[in-house]
């Protein structure tokens, strides 16, 4: 009976084991979390300017564009490493609308972030309780969504953006 008992470990081991193996040979990508609104209508929002409390944009102001909706914060280093990306997709994208979320944080930090920075972004909005960013299913920060021209999300990116996730994933669809 003891002998069975020895056993128990190593097989719960080997269990979790296989586990982890079956998810990784499934080819998961951590940047790529599996989104319900990929292909649906962009949720509806109001949200405020940062820089004027008295902008107020909603997502029906912006539909009829392209968007790069990017969710980002002054305490977030990724969203620092990814920043000065989204001025070469700017200069290089002009015909996109390229909206920047500041996410859970304080209004002057981001300003201040912004400033120091740079301000790529034509429409720069706050969700300090994160409410746009639980309709989103905003999962960390960055978040990059790109929505077509009639509201529907199109791509979602979950981390900072690359040169090489710019050119091979969001380009397509901002073309």
């Amino acid at each position: 009976m003891k002998k069975i008992f020895l056993f128990i470990p190593l097989i719960i081991v080997i269990m979790i084991a296989v586990f982890c193996l079956v998810f990784l040979l499934q080819g998961k990508d951590p940047s790529k979390p599996p989104s319900a609104l990929l292909y649906k209508n962009l949720p509806e929002f109001n949200m405020i300017g940062l820089f004027d409390d008295s902008d107020v944009i909603s997502n029906k102001d912006l539909n009829g564009n392209i968007m790069l909706i990017n969710f980002f914060a002054s305490w977030c280093a990724p969203c620092k490493a990814e920043h000065p990306l989204f001025f070469e997709i700017k200069k290089n994208y002009p015909n996109i609308l390229l909206i920047g979320i500041n996410y859970k944080d304080k209004q002057e930090e981001a300003i201040n972030y912004l400033n120091t920075m740079g301000n790529p972004y034509d429409y720069v909005g706050v969700d300090n309780k994160g409410i746009i960013g639980l309709e989103l299913g905003v999962f960390g920060l960055p978040e990059t969504f790109i929505v077509n021209s009639k509201g529907i999300i199109m791509y979602k990116h979950l981390g900072p953006l690359t040169k090489k996730i710019i050119t091979n994933e969001v380009t397509p669809f901002i073309q």
